[in-house]
């Protein structure tokens, strides 16, 4: 703003400049005019007090003027951007002129002035002045949404201007030195901090009828709502109701209804859904989205008005998931059944008459949100009716069939594709309410025929694009998968006409054959979804064969194969996450309902080692099976040959199956806090059953139907089930325990003994919490079963304290049979060495070696039998010129040339050797010797002795060999020592 002293000070200096130019030489000089500092744009001090002061000041003549032209001049100061800490003073400012307005029409356009410069960038000095003023900043903010109330269209559309501004900030328009702009968020935060979001919703009441301002305040809702905060204020200041009961005012324009429909997407994304869906569900507002869906539907021909037609309906199906929402009264719910099966059922009413779906991505869009809210409206109980007069269940089942060549279709391959899987979905859930008319439309021969072109190898190329065709693409899965999903819904109903029309058409069977015909072509592509399958197939026969003997024969053998081979699975892939979990939970459901009370079925099942695999299951020690096994195992065990096939079973460590119960009761226990000792010795022999469950809750007064904490215990763990199989195998005769499994077994074994004990104790506390006093003979049996009760568990612990000293006494039996093997090996070892000693000394010392052999000969003599029978024939066994000094064994085996040729046994054995080759001090197989003067006459050609020698001290081997050749006159000795 140029003042009369800037204005001074620059001519000043610019006279100043021309005089210093004329005073010089002739030199030229050129003239510099510089700009005064608030044309550089640097705020001059204002004194906004005095301003203040002024606007206050009333009934003096000639005042409006003034105070209109001061207000002039602070919006020439601050037309490039207002300073934070002058915030406060200029709004308190915009708050007087705001005041005058009612009196005084000038101010509006001071006031219109001022609020033009909240559009401006917010100017800080110092870093720390947005957190400093962020208290005046809000407050002043805040009053934007206030002078809404001002009834001028000119003012409030300002006010809009400026709030949506600050979603589109611009820098300023000049830099001013020593300030700098705030940043881009900072107006956008304080207007959440002041709550201006509550206040512009409380201006749409003032504008029903200006539908200019109205659409601008709904613009500033548009874009506050984009902030969760502001949602919550909103919602909060009952948005939600007031801008869904205007949605058919009058707009020429069509912003009121897309800036309206925005807002509530907001809200009930960005703040408490539950909130808002509840404000939404009144009667009002539902003719108004009624109204408004009814007219796009019917009129809406545009790309704009077809998305918006699906926003409305998305809103509606959120609204009618609250069960409170009159969508029935307000005829909604009638409406959408109509517009949902127009297409497949001839309707002659006038909303749809003439009306037609393009395949357009919108109406394609549309259709699949009309299957949706179907979902939705089915879950309240009085829609079954609409859904029958709507014919619902006969226009889903037209996309149940398999494709036709060479028809026309309103929709692609692709999108019938997806509405045929969306439509067997919607089945799932609405057939289930419809029986009679599920059965009218011969819904299971419909489904079994779907399914069998399903299984068929009929060319088919599914485009798998949505979400209910997951994993479908390039085969049938997607559509098998839906199928199932609508059968087991209905066969989970238990409805007897539905099972038995599904048994009569064969569906054991095809069922069955299903099955083997995946688990005969592997997808590990598909795994989960043919996991899936799979599953749904055992659910379905579990549910028909259930309490039917006549079906589960129909199931026989056949079904067996299917169930033996997913209990096969490798147990490592239980823990894959793909589904393997919930088969296997299938496959149990189905031995419990398909083969469980069908004796052929049983007994093929024990043939083909089902119980092994039953038990390496339950070996696995996965909590989530252990009770469903043990309770299939409990029936099994009715089967006399059942008790042969689990004592035969063995897992790992050569575990039995008693060794595995045993343990899963300790386990059991342990989760339960039973008190145990170390050694898992009964403690508390009054309760020796207790859990830490029962002993937080203290006995109460029931009624007598009513089960007590000790019942109910029976049911919620496994330890009845494992006391009934141990029970049916015969306690006594339980192969492969340890001493601290025959203590568990003596729990076990009078677990039922302690139940009744435990009950009756129940029953007696009370008797004493309700102040009752038995008569005489009854409250002695009391005490009797207590005192017997608690004998039995001192008997127990009896028995487990013998066990257990037993088990010690044979664990130092043991020790001590241990301490005297390794006595007996260290003492083995000495001998051996002391007989290696004698050896070395007898090979080293010729006086030893002689001493030895003397010692030998005599104890040979002395060995010998001297009285000769009569008539007998003496034949020495010593071997003259034998080097040896070990004892021969029993048994010489002689391989020698013929006697004739070698002139007699042993002729040659004194052969005297010209060289004895000795190598490390023992003898050992060498090259040939040569013999000097080898004799005349014929020597063998191989001459070899083999004799079992057998030392003294231990026994030991000794082959002696020697080999004469004659070719080469060689001679080999071959000794082992």
């Amino acid at each position: 703003m140029w003042t009369k002293e800037a204005a001074a000070t620059a001519e000043a200096r610019e006279s100043g400049i021309r005089n210093k130019s004329s005073s010089s030489s002739q030199i030229p000089v050129v003239g510099v005019v510089t700009e005064d500092n608030e044309a550089q744009g640097v705020f001059k001090p204002m004194d906004l007090n005095r301003v203040i002061k002024l606007l206050e000041e009333t009934d003096k003549d000639g005042l409006e003027e003034k105070q209109l032209k001061f207000v002039k001049k602070l919006v020439q100061c601050f037309q490039n951007g207002l300073p934070l800490r002058d915030l406060a003073q200029i709004f308190k400012i915009l708050n007087l002129c705001a005041g005058k307005i009612k009196n005084q029409p000038r101010f509006v356009e001071s006031a219109y002035d001022i609020i033009k410069l909240c559009g401006l960038p917010f100017l800080k000095k110092k870093v720390s002045d947005e957190i400093t003023y962020a208290e005046d900043t809000a407050n002043s903010i805040a009053l934007l949404g206030d002078l809404m109330k001002i009834p001028s269209s000119e003012l409030r559309i300002q006010i809009c201007k400026c709030i949506v501004d600050f979603y589109h900030a611009e820098p300023p328009k000049k830099h001013i030195p020593g300030y700098q702009q705030a940043s881009s968020s900072y107006k956008i935060q304080m207007a959440e901090v002041g709550g201006l979001a509550k206040t512009m919703v409380q201006s749409i009441t003032l504008l029903e009828h200006q539908l200019v301002e109205k659409l601008w305040v709904l613009k500033v809702l548009q874009h506050l709502s984009t902030s969760e905060v502001n949602c919550t204020i909103m919602m909060k200041a009952q948005a939600a109701s007031g801008i869904c009961t205007h949605l058919n005012d009058p707009d020429p324009s069509g912003q009121l209804l897309f800036r309206s429909s925005e807002i509530l997407w907001n809200l009930l994304e960005k703040s408490s859904k539950e909130e808002v869906i509840q404000q939404l569900s009144n009667l009002e507002c539902l003719l108004a989205l009624k109204e408004v869906f009814t007219n796009l539907f019917m009129r809406g021909f545009s790309h704009y008005d077809r998305q918006l037609r699906n926003d409305i309906l998305v809103i509606t199906t959120i609204i009618a998931q609250n069960p409170e929402a009159p969508m029935i009264e307000c005829g909604f719910t009638k409406d959408l059944i109509l517009f949902a099966t127009f297409n497949e059922v001839k309707s002659q009413n006038l909303l749809v008459k003439g009306l037609k779906l393009s395949n357009s991505y919108e109406d394609f869009e549309l259709k699949k949100l009309l299957f949706n809210v179907i979902v939705i409206l089915c879950k309240d109980l009085p829609t079954v009716q609409l859904l029958i007069d709507g014919k619902v269940i006969l226009a889903l089942f037209t996309y149940v069939k398999k494709p036709e060549k060479q028809k026309i279709m309103d929709w692609s391959a692709a999108q019938h594709e997806e509405l045929q899987l969306h439509a067997i979905a919607t089945l799932s859930s609405v057939a289930p309410l419809l029986i009679e008319e599920y059965m009218s439309c011969q819904g299971n021969a419909r489904v079994l025929a779907f399914l069998e072109w399903c299984e068929s190898e009929d060319p088919f190329f599914s485009h798998g694009n949505s979400f209910h065709g997951t994993g479908g693409r390039g085969n049938k899965f997607a559509q098998m998968r839906y199928s199932l999903r609508l059968l087991r819904a209905m066969v989970y109903l238990e409805d007897e006409t539905v099972n038995t029309d599904l048994c009569e058409k064969g569906t054991i069977q095809q069922m069955i054959g299903i099955f083997k015909n995946i688990i005969s072509k592997p997808n590990e592509k598909e795994e989960a979804i043919v996991l899936e399958i799979q599953s749904d197939i055992l659910l379905i026969l579990s549910g028909l064969c259930e309490n039917h003997i006549q079906r589960k024969e129909i199931f026989g053998t056949e079904g067996v194969d299917i169930v033996l081979h997913v209990m096969k699975t490798d147990p490592r892939k239980l823990q894959s996450g793909l589904g393997y979990n919930l088969l296997l939970f299938s496959t149990l459901d189905s031995i419990w309902c398909c083969i469980l009370g069908c004796y052929p079925s049983e007994d093929y099942f024990l043939e083909k080692e089902g119980i092994f695999l039953l038990l390496d299951v339950l070996a696995l020690n996965q909590k989530k099976f252990c009770n469903l096994i043990l309770g299939i195992m409990v029936e099994f065990c009715d089967n006399p040959k059942t008790a042969a096939h689990v004592n035969a079973w063995q897992g790992k460590k050569d575990q039995t199956a008693a060794s595995l119960l045993i343990k899963l009761w300790r386990k059991e226990e342990k989760e339960l806090g039973v008190k145990r000792d170390k050694n898992g010795k009964i403690i508390d022999t009054k309760k020796p059953l207790f859990t830490s469950f029962q002993e937080e809750h203290k006995i109460i007064p029931l009624p007598a139907n009513c089960p007590s904490i000790a019942v109910m215990d029976v049911s919620e763990n496994i330890r009845a089930k494992i006391y009934a199989i141990l029970g049916k195998l015969d306690f006594e005769n339980l192969p492969g325990l340890s001493a601290e499994d025959f203590v568990t077994l003596c729990i076990i074994h009078r677990y039922l003994d302690f139940k009744i004990g435990e009950i009756w104790n129940e029953i007696y506390e009370e008797i004493k919490l309700e102040k009752l006093r038995p008569v005489t003979i009854d409250k002695k049996a009391l005490e009797a079963i207590t005192t017997a009760s608690e004998n039995v568990g001192k008997m127990v612990a009896s028995l487990q304290s013998e066990i257990i000293e037993s088990q010690a006494r044979q664990d130092v039996q043991n020790e001590q049979k241990v301490y005297a093997k390794i006595q007996a090996t260290h003492k083995q070892r000495e001998l051996a060495n002391k007989s290696w000693e004698n050896f070395l000394a007898r090979t080293s010392n010729a006086k030893t070696l002689k001493k030895a052999k003397r010692l030998q000969e005599k104890a040979i003599e002395a060995s010998r039998y001297h009285k000769r029978p009569q008539n007998a024939v003496f034949h020495g066994t010593d071997i003259k010129g034998l080097n040896t000094t070990v004892p021969s064994g029993g048994v010489v085996t002689v391989e020698s040339t013929p006697a004739r040729l070698v002139g007699g046994p042993l002729a040659d054995t004194d052969i005297a050797l010209k060289k004895l080759p000795i190598r490390g001090g023992a003898l050992r197989r060498v090259k040939a010797v040569e013999i000097v003067d080898a004799p005349k006459k014929s020597i063998p050609t191989m001459l070899q002795f083999q004799f079992d020698l057998q030392r003294s001290d231990e026994e030991t081997l000794g082959v002696i060999e020697i080999q004469h050749i004659y070719e080469n006159a060689k001679v080999h000795f071959i000794t082992d020592l």
